[in-house]
């Protein structure tokens, strides 16, 4: 199993290592979040053994209990990918999990709220849904300014950047103008992480 998740990783990296070579970016630039969603815990290490650090999980109750089973990886990280519920961020909070779906004020605050109570402070992204799919979370596009002002304004939230998740197209070079739109969101907003 290790030996396939290595062969994967590798041809993941490689892809990265293109892409950037083609948009003259360097690749130590680019984050890879591996996706453990659905994936067992003896996956997870196979990927941590091969250099993974950070692993994106879709389910509150599913990255708490791998946060628990994995606390013995030292520098392993984790980020919650799917739409957060309020009655959840106490689960997500314990995996001291940067939050890529803040899709409104009243979520940034709940966050902000119950980091307060242990005196931490919660890295997190505003998702924004660039395609504006209804099946799809995130806020509006002329939504993002009061979010990310509301987001700044707490005290125990720290913005990074925004996520957006593209619409499924059938030529992936569909995705390029909905990722540049988000680009240019963040630099418009003096934001420099992306998460896509």
């Amino acid at each position: 199993m290790s030996h396939d998740v290595a062969a994967a990783l590798d041809r993941v990296r490689e892809r990265i290592g293109l892409a950037c070579q083609r948009s003259g970016r360097e690749p130590g630039s680019v984050q890879l979040v591996a996706v453990s969603k659905g994936h067992s815990e003896e996956l997870i290490r196979a990927a941590y053994d091969q250099g993974m650090r950070l692993f994106g999980e879709n389910y509150a109750q599913e990255l708490a209990e791998k946060a628990a089973a994995l606390s013995d990886l030292p520098d392993i990280r984790w980020r919650f990918i799917g739409h957060l519920q309020r009655n959840k961020i106490k689960l997500v909070e314990r995996a001291h999990a940067t939050v890529d779906t803040v899709d409104s004020s009243r979520l940034a605050e709940a966050i902000s709220a119950r980091a307060a109570t242990r005196g931490a402070t919660v890295e997190v992204l505003v998702q924004v849904n660039i395609g504006e799919e209804r099946q799809k979370s995130g806020c509006k596009p002329d939504e993002v300014p009061a979010l990310i002002d509301a987001a700044r304004a707490l005290p125990n939230v720290s913005l990074r950047g925004l996520m957006t998740v593209a619409p499924h197209f059938e030529d992936p070079e569909a995705t390029r103008p909905i990722f540049a739109a988000l680009r240019e969101l963040a630099e418009a907003h003096g934001l420099s992480e992306l998460s896509m």
